[in-house]
């Protein structure tokens, strides 16, 4: 009997992988690129070269008619900090962000609410609430500038009558651009609650009316809870727009009576192009807005997420 030698099976070849998936990779890649390259092309000439540009002036000494007079890191920032109106500026920006960022939200929350319960009225509602928000803020201010007037504005017999005006002490023209700001800008954050509102499912108000929840009890433990999403997009939104308040202010009251209104944007205005006209230390003051404006951000970011989790 002869033994038989057993070969061992041998391995099919690898085939190398196609080059057609390869290139039709390649071809994707480069599609991908081209259609996000204007975008990207966009982020860089608006954004970045802009903001490389101050950083470049707050470490210069760049006097707005004479131009790049050379490197002087940190005088500008040194002299924006100690300017005479920084503190106050600061203090009257924050103030004037509590205020309107309280009324804001609770107002357009309770809008939210009038519309989503309302049935027979609710185009009519929604309309009327809207339709300041497509008003430009430096046409609404130029409207409240005609009326807040003495002179020409359809209260100025009523105004020399009492002797009073709106825009003539310090809390008159904080609370009358107060007044501005919600009545522009209420139906727009009515309408960002209001999205927030229909996203909740039906499902969870009924079973909270299953279990005998009250309309409190169901506002309090469903509904603000749930909208915590949206409340953080539009505290965000209300909180940066505040702080950067400029149109308004420089159209009502020119930072004034006696300085009382300035705000911080302004004071970057009138130091870059009024009295000291030097874009040093107002690109230091842009810096510092910046920074403080990305901090409060990601604290309520962190803060909006820290109450998710728990």
């Amino acid at each position: 009997m002869t033994a038989q030698t057993l070969t061992p099976p041998t391995s099919p070849p690898i085939a190398p992988p196609p080059r057609r998936r390869t290139s039709r990779a390649r071809r994707d890649a480069l599609r991908g690129w081209l259609y996000a390259s204007p975008t990207a092309l966009f982020v860089v000439f608006v954004f970045l070269v802009p903001l490389a540009l101050v950083l470049q002036m707050s470490a210069s000494d760049w006097p707005l008619l004479s131009g790049n007079q050379g490197w002087n890191l940190p005088e500008n920032y040194v002299d924006a900090v100690q300017h005479r109106l920084f503190w106050d500026a600061t203090w009257f920006t924050l103030k004037y962000t509590v205020i309107t960022t309280i009324l804001l939200i609770g107002l357009g929350l309770g809008l939210a609410l009038l519309v989503q319960e309302s049935t027979r009225w609710k185009s009519i509602l929604r309309t009327s609430f809207l339709v300041p928000s497509a008003l430009g803020l430096a046409s609404a201010s130029l409207l409240f500038y005609v009326l807040y007037s003495p002179y020409a504005g359809p209260f100025a017999d009523l105004m020399q009558s009492w002797g009073f005006t709106f825009l003539g002490t310090p809390e008159g023209a904080l609370w009358s651009t107060v007044f501005l700001i919600v009545w522009r800008y209420a139906g727009f954050y009515m309408l960002l609650m209001l999205v927030g509102l229909q996203a909740i499912p039906d499902d969870v108000y009924e079973a909270a009316r299953i279990d005998g929840a009250s309309t409190w009890q169901t506002f309090r433990r469903i509904t603000l809870p749930l909208l915590r999403p949206t409340f953080a997009l539009t505290i965000v939104l209300c909180v940066t727009g505040s702080l950067l308040a400029f149109e308004q202010f420089y159209i009502l009251t020119k930072g004034g009576p006696d300085n009382s209104t300035m705000t911080i944007v302004q004071l970057i205005y009138n130091v870059a192009f009024q009295g000291q006209n030097n874009l040093g230390i107002a690109a230091a003051l842009s810096v510092i807005v910046l920074l403080a404006l990305i901090l409060i951000n990601i604290a309520q970011l962190r803060a909006f997420r820290r109450t998710d989790e728990d």
